[in-house]
Formats: C-alpha cells, sequence, structure tokens
C-alpha cells in the first residue's frame, strides 16, 4: 500500500483505491469494516488533496522563479460550496474516482454529499469571489485570495413555526481536509492604544502606535485547482488567536472565568461572518474584523514583496490589490500607515503608490450597506487610522476646493467624514479615492454608480470608473450543477464550452432538431425529480413534477422582492378558490434564502411565507395545482439542486436596486427562463437571449425615479386592481394567521409606504406571468426558449470577466507552467 501518490504517476482506479485506503487506515485509523461515509468522504478528500499539492508547490516554485506581477483578492465572503467534486472534476479524475468507489463497493454520490459546505459566505458577494478564484487559476493567471476562516460562517438556518431561527454553523466541527495550517506565517494585528511623534525621523507625518492590545493572525491556506491545467493557485484565510492564550496563573487560582476570557474574547473576531451590527459591541466588531483581515493580509503581501527584493516604491508593478465591495476598505489607510510609519516614505510618495496598488469594485446601490464607522469608535479602536484618514481628508477637500472653487455643497458630499449627529467615516469614498479604477458589476449598476450614488466623484474622476459585468463559472455552475445537461451538450458539440464557453452558441444550430429539444425537457424532468425527492425528505411535501418549477431563491431583503412573489401566490390561489373546476397551469413555488438576523421585516417576510404556505398546501383544491415550499439553509450545494430543476427564474428587483446578480446567470445557463424586471444584469441577458426568450415588467429606473419624485402613492395603484385589494383584506383579517390575528400587520403598515414599489409593478408582473402560463402549456415551444438561454451564456462567464480584470485593471498576464 503506497503512502502517498507520486506526481508521476498516472491516476488510474488503482492508484486511487491505494490511496484512499491509506488514509482510511492510516490518516484516520480506521478499519473499512467500521468506516462511516464521513469516514470515507475524508479519506477520499485526502486522497484528492495529495493530488494537489504536488501542482500547488509547483505553481508556487514557478512564482517565486519567475517573479510575475500578481493579483491579491481581498474579500470578507467566500461561498465555496463543496471541494471535493470540484477538485476531482478540475483534475480530470471523476471518473476514475468513481470507478476507483465502485469497486470497493461506495457510492460516490453519498460520499460527496458527507462534505459540508465551507461557512465563509452568505450570498452573491461569496460566490462572485468563489467563482473569480476558480477563473482565476483556470486561466493560469498568479493569484492569491485572502480571506477570514470564520468559526461558524454567517449561520445554519432552521424553520420553527414558521420563523428564521439561527444556530451555529459547525462546518468546521469534524475537521476541514482541505486546509493548511501555516503558524510560520502568522501575524500580529494591533489594535486600541494610541499615537506619539516619531522620535527617529524628520517625516513629521511619520507616528508611532503605542500600547497596542495585540492579537494573532493564524493564516489556514486551501488549494484553488484550475481546469485541467495543473495551475494550484491559493487561498488563505485568516483566524484570531490570543497573543498570550490560557493564563494559568488564574485558573490556578480558582478563576476559571477570566482564566480563558482573553482568549475567547480575541477569537470572538473570527467566531461568525456579519456579526450582528444593531448595537455598538456588534459595530465595533464587525470593524475589528474586517481590519484583522486587511492588516494580516497586507503585512503578508509586503512580506512576500520584500522576500522576493522588492522596493516598496515599486510595490504596484508587481502587486494589484483588489477589494472586493466596500468592506476591506480600511486596507487603504493601513497601507498609508505602513508606507509613512513604517517605511517611513513621504506622504505624498505614500499616497501615490497606493492609489496605483488598489482597485475597487463596488456591489451595492443600497448607501445603508456601504461601511460608515462612528468616528468615536474609530478614535477608540484605531486610532492612527483615523488620524490618517483625517489628512487624507483635509489634503482631499483642498484638491476639489480648488477645482470647484466656492461649492461648500460638492466639498459636504464628497467629504470623508459624515456631518451628522454621529460624525462617520465613509469607506467607500475613501475606497473610491484611494484606487485606480472603480467598477461596477453591470451596465446599468456602473451607470448608477456615475450618474448616483458617486456623481460627485465620477465628475472629479471619469477615467476611474469602469464596468466589469460579473460572471459564473460553468465548471460548477454546469459542468458540477448539471451532468446530464453537460453530459447531453458534449454529445452535440463537443468539449470546448468548458473553458470557452462562447462556444455553448453552436447549440442554436439544433434549435429546430426536435428530437434534441425532447432530449433537453427529458434532462430537465429528471432534475426536477431529484430536487422533488429532496422536498419530499425535507419538507414533507409531494410536488406535481408537470408544474412549473417557479424559483425564487437568494438573500432575503426587501428590494429582492420576496413580498412580491408570495403576493403573486396568493393571488393564484384566489383564482383556484374563484373557479375550482378550472382549468390552471400547475406551479410549484419556490423559496429560499436567509435573512440577517437583525431584519425584522426581511425575518417577518419569511414567517409569512411558510404562513401562506402552509394554507395553500393544506387546501385540497390546490392538490396538483399549486405548493408553496420555502427550502431551509439555502446555500451553494442546495443551489446545485435547484438550479438544473428550475423552469422559471424570478429576477424581480425593483429596477435600479440590484447591482448585477448571478442567479440569473446560473438559472439560465441551466435552461430555466427568466421573468425580471430591467434591473442589474437582467438587462445584459435579455440582450444576449433576445426579448421572445425572456419575460420583462416592471417599471425601468428612469420610470421609478419619476414616480418617487412625484409622490408614490401605494393607494393609486390599488384602486384598479380589485384582487389585490382582496390579497391585502386576507392579511388584514389574519387568515393566513389565524393564531395570531395581527403577526403581520408590520407588513400591512410597509405596504402603506411600499418603498420598492411591489404595489406599483404588481399588475404588469402579474401580466407577466399570465404569459407564462400559456408559454409553458407548449412544452417544445418552451424548451427551445431555453435552449436559445444556454446556448447565449457566452459573455456571462467569470473567466471573461477575469480576463477583462486582468488587462484592464490589474495589468497581469498568465503565468504559464513549464
Amino acid at each position: 500500500m503506497k503512502a502517498r501518490i507520486d506526481k508521476k504517476d498516472k491516476v488510474t482506479k488503482d492508484v486511487i483505491i491505494d490511496s484512499f485506503m491509506h488514509h482510511l487506515t492510516r490518516s484516520l485509523a480506521k478499519h473499512p469494516d467500521v468506516a462511516s461515509n464521513h469516514d470515507r468522504y475524508f479519506a477520499l478528500a485526502l486522497t484528492i488533496r495529495d493530488l494537489l499539492v504536488d501542482k500547488w508547490i509547483e505553481t508556487r516554485r514557478e512564482f517565486d522563479k519567475k517573479n510575475p506581477k500578481c493579483v491579491c483578492y481581498l474579500s470578507l465572503e467566500y461561498l465555496m460550496g463543496r471541494a471535493l467534486g470540484n477538485a476531482m472534476i478540475n483534475l480530470e479524475i471523476y471518473d476514475v474516482a468513481k470507478e476507483a468507489m465502485d469497486e470497493l463497493g461506495f457510492d460516490i454520490e453519498k460520499i460527496e454529499d458527507e462534505e459540508l459546505d465551507a461557512g465563509l459566505g452568505n450570498g452573491g458577494l461569496g460566490r462572485l469571489a468563489a467563482c473569480f478564484l476558480d477563473s482565476m487559476a483556470s486561466l493560469q493567471y498568479p493569484a492569491f485570495g485572502y480571506g477570514i476562516r470564520y468559526n461558524f460562517g454567517i449561520f445554519k438556518q432552521i424553520i420553527q413555526d414558521g420563523n428564521q431561527v439561527e444556530e451555529p454553523d459547525h462546518w468546521l466541527r469534524q475537521g476541514n481536509a482541505w486546509e493548511i495550517r501555516r503558524p510560520e506565517r502568522m501575524r500580529k494585528i494591533r489594535f486600541y492604544g494610541h499615537t506619539e511623534k516619531a522620535r527617529s525621523s524628520d517625516n513629521k507625518f511619520k507616528k508611532e502606535w503605542v500600547d497596542t492590545q495585540d492579537v494573532i493572525a493564524m493564516p489556514y491556506d486551501m488549494p484553488i485547482p484550475g481546469f485541467k491545467n495543473g495551475h494550484v493557485n491559493n487561498l488563505r484565510l485568516w483566524a484570531a488567536r490570543s497573543l498570550y492564550g490560557f493564563n494559568l496563573s488564574s485558573f490556578n487560582s480558582g478563576d476559571y472565568i477570566n482564566a480563558n476570557l482573553e482568549a475567547s474574547l480575541t477569537e470572538n473576531i473570527t467566531k461568525v461572518l456579519y456579526p450582528n451590527d444593531n448595537n455598538y459591541g456588534g459595530k465595533e466588531l464587525r470593524l475589528k474584523q474586517q481590519y484583522f483581515l486587511v492588516s494580516a493580509t497586507l503585512q503578508d503581501i509586503i512580506y512576500r514583496f520584500k522576500g522576493a527584493g522588492g522596493d516598496i516604491r515599486k510595490i504596484d508593478e508587481k502587486v494589484a490589490i483588489q477589494l472586493n465591495d466596500t468592506h476591506p476598505a480600511m486596507a487603504i489607510p493601513e497601507f498609508m500607515r505602513i508606507l509613512v510609519d513604517e517605511e517611513d516614505l513621504d506622504w505624498d510618495e505614500a499616497w501615490g503608490i497606493c492609489v496605483k496598488t488598489f482597485a475597487y469594485t463596488n456591489h451595492t446601490l443600497m448607501r445603508e450597506a456601504l461601511e460608515k464607522w462612528p468616528v468615536a469608535m474609530l478614535e477608540k479602536l484605531l486610532p492612527r487610522h483615523l488620524e490618517i484618514i483625517y489628512e487624507l481628508n483635509d489634503r482631499f477637500l483642498r484638491r476639489i476646493a480648488n477645482k470647484y472653487p466656492g461649492d461648500v455643497g460638492r466639498l459636504n458630499r464628497m467629504s470623508f467624514i459624515e456631518e451628522n449627529h454621529e460624525k462617520q467615516v465613509r469607506m467607500a469614498y475613501i475606497a473610491v479615492a484611494g484606487s485606480s479604477r472603480v467598477n461596477g458589476v453591470a451596465a446599468l449598476h456602473t451607470e448608477l454608480l456615475k450618474h448616483g450614488l458617486f456623481k460627485d466623484f465620477y465628475d472629479y474622476y471619469p477615467y476611474k470608473f469602469v464596468n466589469k459585468t460579473n460572471g459564473i463559472t460553468p465548471r460548477r455552475w454546469l459542468l458540477k450543477a448539471n451532468p446530464k445537461l453537460s453530459k447531453l451538450i458534449e454529445d452535440k458539440i463537443g468539449e470546448s464550452w468548458y473553458t470557452n464557453i462562447d462556444d455553448l452558441k453552436k447549440l442554436e444550430k439544433h434549435a429546430g432538431d426536435k428530437k434534441f429539444i425532447e432530449q433537453l425537457a427529458a434532462v430537465k424532468r429528471n432534475n426536477k425529480e431529484v430536487l422533488a425527492r429532496y422536498i419530499k425528505e425535507h419538507n414533507g411535501i409531494n410536488l406535481n413534477l408537470d408544474s412549473i418549477f417557479d424559483v425564487h431563491v437568494k438573500r432575503f431583503h426587501e428590494y429582492k422582492r420576496q413580498f412580491l412573489k408570495i403576493l403573486h401566490a396568493i393571488t393564484l390561489y384566489l383564482e383556484i378558490k374563484d373557479n375550482p373546476k378550472g382549468d390552471f397551469v400547475p406551479r410549484t413555488i419556490i423559496f429560499g434564502g436567509k435573512s440577517a438576523p437583525g431584519y425584522f421585516m426581511a425575518k417577518l417576510i419569511i414567517k409569512f411565507i411558510n404562513s401562506v404556505a402552509n394554507v395553500i398546501n393544506n387546501d385540497e383544491d390546490m392538490d396538483g395545482r399549486l405548493k408553496v415550499v420555502f427550502i431551509a439553509n439555502y446555500g451553494v450545494s442546495l443551489a446545485e439542486k435547484i438550479m438544473p430543476a428550475a423552469d422559471l427564474s424570478e429576477q424581480i428587483s425593483l429596477a435600479g436596486t440590484e447591482a448585477s446578480g448571478t442567479g440569473n446567470m446560473k438559472f439560465a445557463l441551466n435552461g430555466a427562463l427568466t421573468i425580471g424586471t430591467l434591473d442589474g444584469a437582467n438587462i445584459e441577458i435579455k440582450e444576449a437571449v433576445g426579448d421572445d426568450n425572456i419575460f420583462i415588467f416592471g417599471m425601468k429606473v428612469n420610470e421609478v425615479e419619476e414616480l418617487r419624485k412625484g409622490g408614490y402613492n401605494p393607494e393609486d395603484f390599488l384602486k384598479d386592481q380589485p384582487r389585490l385589494r382582496q390579497v391585502i383584506e386576507l392579511i388584514k383579517c389574519g387568515f393566513f394567521s389565524t393564531k395570531q390575528p395581527h403577526a403581520f400587520d408590520p407588513i400591512l403598515d410597509n405596504m402603506k409606504i411600499d418603498y420598492y414599489m411591489s404595489i406599483a409593478d404588481f399588475d404588469s408582473y402579474n401580466a407577466s406571468q399570465e404569459q407564462v402560463s400559456k408559454t409553458y402549456l407548449d412544452q417544445n415551444a418552451w424548451h427551445r426558449k431555453a435552449l436559445f438561454n444556454i446556448a447565449n451564456m457566452g459573455s456571462f462567464s467569470s473567466d471573461r470577466t477575469i480576463k477583462e480584470y486582468a488587462t484592464e485593471i490589474w495589468n497581469i498576464k498568465p503565468m504559464l507552467l513549464e
């Protein structure tokens, strides 16, 4: 039995079996007869990791030898999904591994199901970062990902009595086969303290930050394999550890709580993603978390750069740092602190280097989602950084004043410091000023940034703003998630689309092939069967496979308008109740997604959806016609079941609120038709697939703005919508909450304002849904439209997006392995 796989070995079934048995019996000390499926998963994961390690090392050796310019990608989230299946596909050994497990009598799919999704992200931001890592490795770009190793992710969502209940996500409880701990690369992170004038320099801006409270950032590395190219990049995740650890003196004196207190408080920094910030302690913890990430990362980047003999004044020639949204924006004042206080650079020179090194991606138009920190909190927690921010702001406003003499309003709008009842630091503004490029993530989003959120900055820095429409990796979201559809496509056009997704366009010439359309429909039905079994097992609901699988899965937020979708579900319910013997196109409406723990209205909407589902699913008149399902704890692995099964993709945010969306791309790639507003990347999807292959409804951005300026009153729209008024009356009378008749009064109060204009868009939405039902009756036409969606997803590959970042922002080139 071989202890490991040699890199010269051809990876055969026998090689996999030998390594698997070695890890099962030696690494895990388990006899095969008593091993559980989880033991088998761990043994197979370690086997695959062995195959990655040699490639991982060789990639790093090549980097050290060639010393190319690289990108360092900073993100507070990475929604990675399961690593085992992805690694086997990228290493071209999935079929061999399956044969090996079959010979041993094990089901590889059951083994894969043992892997828990890594608790490193929450929504589209994190999944985009994961797709980008895949594309960087698959395109062989020299790249390093940096993030946080959260102990408990965001949370595990449980539904109890219709309510979202948050429980810890124990994704690390049984270990993580994919990580390597690197204690030799740990970094010290400082908080609190105060500043003093530097005594050892004539640089008047240099300060010493003293009497700090220090913690350790412990790095854990995860391999990111490229697709069939031997290139393996690195994702480094930081975990907070106490500098002093266990206090034995306190313990021996019987003070057991204080013996562990310092370590416990330190480790809270990386316990969970996005601590609830509706209180001071939670907000301070978020700031600590964000600074912890950027400080550890910048120390690591500079250490590696100097280790290769680099001159800090030329770091921008070898390193590009990409900020994935505003969360890591504290990296800019931290970099200035390092350059001025530690490297003794002149202020203007340091700022020039900083701007050339950083780039910033904005992911939201929601002002409340842009990081703003109270000045008093920064003064206490990061006193040196507040001084740096004030100096940056003074110099920046001087330049603005020189360009726009006497325009005080502009100065107030552009200041890094918001002068309200509580002074706050606007981190997004620092990110814009401190970066060489600022990009939105869809064509519309970038225009709204330029002419809305960052209008003053665009006026001043027009050259900085560029668009980079988001993308998804076809390896994860088609090849892995939908193997039957992938095989059908391969049989028609070959495998080139794995790395050149534009080749899916070749499918269009088969649109008139009736047999191929029938095969496409058969694959969809098979995928619906898989999802229906999952829902039966976890929700106890039987689904009609002939129904439209109408899916709205994403993070819960009012602007994403899950509420509009459930209003439509009630409308369908009432139509069936009015005519119980009528013919209706059957629907299964599927929801999934998490609300932030402190977001009252989003959590109440989850409760409302489940209450409506309880009524509909227990009404005999609805049997075979209408079902409403809420799938708990939505994440990547669930998405891989849901998206291939979906017939209809709900992308119904109010126009002008969604930055891009990537779920819309994943659904379309898997043959779902989109119903959506002209928002985010929906616009570009519409242009790609054609007007006949998408269902568009609702107001455009300019119409939303005009309505809001004119004084939007939902009552004006309700007058002409008797069905919607009937729906509201049902909510008022407690029809969906008989035990708590007033449970949904806050929703009714919200509807009186209807900030995200569900009522204004409802009539158009309902009419579009009627068109969906009519179209679905002609199955051949429906699946032909699905084919045009699949065939035209080429421009929504993350490979395309990363190539654009690499050439137009980072100025990096592929590092081809010798």
